[in-house]
């Protein structure tokens, strides 16, 4: 018989499962050949690398610090 431990950590590891897949999850979008922010060509090893890469390497640092700095209002 299964007490409530047993069922915290079967819930644990289904979350924690949900999570990986979300974050492991591929982008199904073809790369892009140019930025879509600055229109710059974006070379062709970061196209094969990342899949479905939207933006160059600059764009995408600028990116990624709006939304870590952004704060809803």
């Amino acid at each position: 018989m299964a007490d409530w431990m047993d069922e915290s950590q079967e819930y644990q590891l289904t979350v924690l499962q949900e999570q990986i897949a979300r974050a492991t999850r591929t982008t199904r979008a073809p790369s892009a050949y140019f930025c879509e922010d600055c229109e710059s060509a974006i070379p062709e090893q970061r196209r094969k690398v990342i899949p479905g890469v939207q933006r160059c390497i600059d764009c995408q640092e600028i990116s990624e610090l709006r939304k870590k700095n952004y704060r809803p209002v």
